[in-house]
């Protein structure tokens, strides 16, 4: 019998049924796949464990979940115990912005609620980051969002920010509309990259406005938005967040009537008390970006 198999059957009979079995099982997996392997481990045991509609053990399975409760059940005590009190490894995933400004106050706050809790950051795009969740390689993620996350991804937004064109104060731009009545707007665009969940909020609000303007340059840091932007090469797109100091001779022209940019924590599967712990306090160190 495979191992995997038997602690899916754990969590079905535990959760009475496979859908409520796939909201508890600490990791992502989705009914069918869970459908599928219970399946496996009934034609590997050559009988039935359990009748679909309404759920019901049969005696075979009340047989087998009776023989393998214990050991699932006081997995984690044991894991506990073999860490030695220590808090679980948090693997946190997040673009570069989030993990150059947002994250080390979060972690900071959380070393204080947890001192010993270990953690790893990986980087990437949305699609990445939800690839890398699905495939279990980090726990949660941090990132703006420009499409719905694919499913088996749970979500939860937590904070939306503004969006703001960064100019010179010498600059004569007064509002953003002196740019959109231009027809063609020639001062250089400056961005993070393309594929960024913010850039592309950005543009599916120009070509709903049927504007065109592209960048003259993509940089890979909300820092070097605002270097560039304060030398003077071009408008700097840019989050509205109150703590965060202008460059030295430089203003915000808000879009007011642009959409705001939602930033989000993605997750699969039940939420730990410490990723819980972790949103809480992603909450908390938002309210002050706005």
């Amino acid at each position: 019998m495979n191992v995997h198999h038997l602690e899916l059957f754990y969590y079905v009979a535990k959760h009475q049924g496979v859908s409520a079995a796939a909201r508890h099982i600490p990791y992502g997996i989705q009914q069918p796949a869970i459908s599928a392997q219970i399946i496996q481990l009934e034609d590997s045991v050559g009988t039935t464990l359990f009748h679909r509609r309404p759920f019901e053990l049969t005696q075979a399975g009340k047989d087998l979940y009776t023989f393998i409760e214990p050991f699932f059940k006081g997995l984690p005590q044991i894991a506990d115990k073999l860490r030695g009190g220590r808090e679980v490894l948090v693997r946190i995933g997040a673009p570069e912005a989030i993990q150059q400004h947002y994250l080390p106050p979060l972690l900071r706050g959380m070393k204080k609620r947890y001192p010993s809790l270990e953690f790893t950051l990986a980087s990437g795009r949305q699609d990445e980051l939800e690839r890398q969740l699905l495939d279990q390689q980090i726990d949660i993620a941090f990132t703006a969002i420009h499409s719905k996350p694919q499913a088996g991804i749970r979500h939860e937004e937590i904070v939306r920010l503004p969006m703001a064109l960064l100019v010179t104060e010498r600059s004569g731009l007064k509002n953003a509309e002196q740019l959109w009545r231009m027809d063609r707007i020639e001062v250089p665009l400056i961005t993070v990259p393309t594929y960024d969940p913010f850039y592309l909020h950005f543009q599916q609000e120009l070509q709903r406005r049927k504007i065109d303007w592209f960048p003259t340059l993509e940089l890979n840091s909300l820092d070097l938005v605002h270097r560039y932007s304060a030398e003077g090469f071009g408008i700097g797109l840019v989050p509205v967040q109150k703590d965060r100091p202008l460059p030295k001779g430089t203003r915000l022209v808000p879009l007011t009537d642009f959409p705001t940019v939602p930033y989000t924590a993605l997750w699969v599967g039940k939420a730990t008390p410490i990723l819980d712990a972790l949103m809480e306090e992603a909450r908390r160190v938002s309210a002050g970006l706005h």
